[in-house]
């Protein structure tokens, strides 16, 4: 039951706050200013909780179904939706995995029995669902799945024989991109963001300046953020290890920036500054806004992750080495760097020409 409380502040303005505590969701809290909107705001959102808790035990039921079936009778589905509740949820990237898993059920292989799956109909579904996307995204389902079988075989006691999805042949992995952000698309990519979301900006110019990744910015806190080091120290990776980046004078400009419009904010609202840097913001929405903005800007073919691709580079173009930048990337294998690494020609000569000191060279 929602708890509605009238709140005042010092220039006796009204609001009234709305807030649901119910056993396994966060606290959910919004202000308003009458009392109604308040309570239908509530409402709504209770009402949202309560057809989660509906389908939450409707797949806890279903679980429990599979679980129970003989062993000549469980499904690669079962196997995936007994995987997506127990090891799923303990991983960095769990929304995401959940969603990858949800698409793979809504396909027939899913209902193939574990004790026939073969290389045969391993083969079909890959050649039916290259089709569709390219060999690196049936490369990674594949990589799921076959994980999801040896869970089943060593620790579920899944009598398998064997795990087809490490018998077939593996589609040729997409080239890397080089795609590179030209200084006319960076301007007209900060113009379009300016009507696209009060954030978007402020996140791109940080993907630019500092490499990120969206999560990484997205999850930023102000706690991890030192000024006076001009530095940011990310504990929740993609990699899971903790690492350092350094700060440019842009980066840090646009920080403080954020930092004085959300105490801006809080002084209206009578509240504290929010923990995260951009608070409210999940992936999803910032990707979709995203590529609104990019439409919006006339671009065509530019990724969100290109942005860290044009930061990687320009990283190097300034003189860095290797080994800074993969502390500042993350990366752990200079390989791997290399792959998101596409200096221009241009500041690439000019590179070689500073190493030779001076002496007379060519560079064609």
């Amino acid at each position: 039951m929602a708890t509605i409380t009238e709140r005042r502040d010092s220039r006796g303005n009204v609001t009234f706050q709305a807030r649901i505590r119910r056993a396994g969701y966060p606290p959910l809290s919004r202000t308003l200013r009458t009392r109604m909107q308040a309570m239908l705001w509530a409402e709504a959102v209770e009402s949202e909780l309560d057809k989660r808790d509906q389908q939450r035990a409707i797949d806890v039921a279903l679980r429990r179904i599979a679980e129970s079936a003989p062993p000549d009778r469980l499904t690669l589905g079962d196997l995936l939706e007994r995987y997506v509740e127990r090891v799923t949820p303990d991983k960095r990237a769990a929304v995401e995995e959940g969603w990858r898993i949800r698409g793979l059920l809504k396909h027939p292989l899913a209902r193939c029995p574990v004790v026939t799956l073969g290389p045969v109909q391993v083969a079909e579904w890959r050649d039916w669902r290259l089709k569709s996307v390219t060999g690196s995204t049936v490369n990674r389902d594949i990589n799921l799945l076959g994980h999801v079988i040896e869970i089943a075989r060593i620790e579920w006691g899944i009598k398998i024989d064997c795990n087809p999805f490490r018998l077939i042949r593996r589609p040729r992995e997409n080239p890397p991109r080089e795609r590179r952000l030209a200084p006319a698309e960076e301007s007209q990519l900060l113009h379009a963001s300016e009507s696209a979301s009060m954030y978007m900006q402020h996140i791109i110019v940080l993907a630019v300046e500092t490499g990120m990744r969206r999560k990484e910015i997205i999850e930023l806190e102000w706690d991890r953020i030192n000024f006076d080091k001009r530095r940011v120290h990310l504990t929740q990776t993609k990699t899971g290890a903790s690492r350092g980046v350094g700060l440019s004078s842009r980066a840090l400009n646009e920080l403080l920036k954020i930092l004085h419009e959300l105490r801006e904010w809080a002084r209206r609202r009578c509240c504290e500054v929010p923990p995260r840097v951009f608070p409210g913001l999940t992936p999803v929405a910032v990707g979709e806004c995203f590529e609104r903005t990019v439409r919006r800007a006339g671009i065509k073919d530019l990724r969100f992750h290109d942005l860290r691709h044009e930061a990687i580079s320009r990283m190097f173009e300034k003189g860095l080495n290797p080994i800074e930048v993969a502390q500042m990337s993350g990366h752990q294998t200079l390989q791997m760097l290399k792959r998101y690494t596409h200096l221009q020609m241009g500041d690439l000569a000019r590179m070689r020409l500073t190493r030779f000191n001076g002496q007379i060279c060519s560079w064609i």
